[in-house]
């Protein structure tokens, strides 16, 4: 079973397939694609604020989606190559590249745990962001995937919704603990959602999808057998989208709980190196 179990990836893939057209025609105003059409390189405010400089650095995208935030990075001056298992998303990732004049920009189909090999190169820089590891059972393979995609002393960015976040729903206005916090690989937790989670009504036919929990130790374990040295965790208490139907907006695309809850932590970032010799 593990991460190469065909009927976990395929139901989740297939009803990535579906999500793609609708976030791309962004109804709701999510993803900010007329502000990125129209030029905008803004990522979300806590990558804004931690990332740094990219100019002139060669930088591999994990599970980039439809690539709108690979392209903001190339817009910055890296040399991007986005990745991710769905040929719609690639599709769509490449026919933006043609129209912001960004043919330079590299957009590959496969699944992140064929990444490096499928890639076929190293990088300074892999960038993995928001709602990413949760489809992912095997963290050590996802670890060894991004060490290999790294040159040497080379710098992994992650940020993602917080694993104590992800354990709870909101049930009758409360928000309570639901679910463990490292998901067994073979018994993953199993999701049917009508719509996706944008706010559009547009009806999904792939509705089900299998999901993961994996705790922060789960995370630092991973990446440091990968050969990885973490600098810095950042715990934060917004997140760029509604986690819970009682949040609240916290500024441009940003969520936090209303002042009636306890303050809790609901994204994570962190920033690792490759170390020399791994």
């Amino acid at each position: 079973m593990a991460f190469s179990d065909p009927a976990f990836r395929e139901a989740n893939r297939a009803n990535w397939d579906e999500r793609v057209a609708i976030h791309r025609h962004d109804r709701t105003g999510g993803y900010r694609v007329a502000d990125f059409l129209a030029g905008d390189d803004r990522l979300h405010p806590i990558e804004d604020a931690e990332l740094g400089p990219v100019d002139g650095a060669s930088l591999l995208h994990l599970q980039c989606h439809f690539g709108m935030d690979t392209l903001r990075l190339a817009r910055r001056g890296a040399r991007v190559t986005g990745v991710d298992f769905s040929p719609a998303a690639i599709a769509t990732a490449r026919d933006l590249a043609r129209r912001i004049g960004r043919e330079d920009a590299r957009f590959v189909e496969s699944d992140v745990y064929a990444a490096a090999q499928t890639v076929g190169e190293r990088f300074d820089i892999v960038f993995t962001t928001w709602g990413t590891i949760c489809w992912l059972p095997d963290l050590d393979a996802w670890a060894r995937v991004i060490a290999a995609s790294l040159v040497p002393g080379g710098r992994f960015y992650f940020a993602d919704g917080h694993p104590f976040m992800l354990m709870l729903e909101e049930i009758d206005g409360r928000l309570v603990p639901t679910y463990p916090q490292d998901t067994p690989a073979d018994r993953p937790l199993v999701f049917d959602t009508a719509q996706t989670y944008t706010g559009d009504g547009t009806p999904l036919a792939r509705t089900r999808t299998y999901e993961w929990v994996h705790s922060i130790s789960r995370i630092l374990a991973a990446l440091g057998r990968a050969g990885l040295a973490v600098e810095w965790l950042h715990e934060h208490t917004e997140v760029p989208w509604r986690a819970f139907p009682m949040c609240v907006p916290a500024g441009p695309g940003m969520y936090r709980l209303p002042d009636t809850q306890p303050v809790l932590p609901l994204a994570l970032s962190l920033s690792a190196r490759l170390r020399i010799g791994s």
